[in-house]
């Protein structure tokens, strides 16, 4: 199990980037069409905007325990987990290897 700390920070990462993404698309937007005047204070803006209102700063976490890696997108598990489901039966199209 991560750190609750961790997790609950990632959680208010999410949620900034939610509030900011419309703001953030309409400055880049202005950064690549915009008259160089324009794209120079579209830049300041978005170095002035919270650092957490980023998509890139936000982790991937398995939704059961938390941890950062060996999490897989798909399935929003990390690996540990993703084993526990397909041995159970609950991950459709999974089956494990026996070679």
């Amino acid at each position: 199990m991560a750190k609750l700390s961790s997790i609950h920070r990632n959680l208010k990462r999410i949620t900034k980037v939610a509030r900011a993404k419309a703001k953030r698309a309409a400055l880049r937007e202005q950064v690549r069409i915009g008259s160089p005047e324009e794209q120079e204070m579209a830049i300041l803006k978005l170095q002035k905007m919270p650092r957490d209102g980023s998509a890139a700063r936000i982790r991937h976490r398995c939704v059961q325990c938390g941890r950062p890696n060996g999490t897989l997108r798909k399935f929003r598990l990390c690996r540990i987990h993703l084993r526990e489901a397909e041995m159970r039966g609950d991950v459709p199209g999974v089956r494990k290897a026996s070679w």
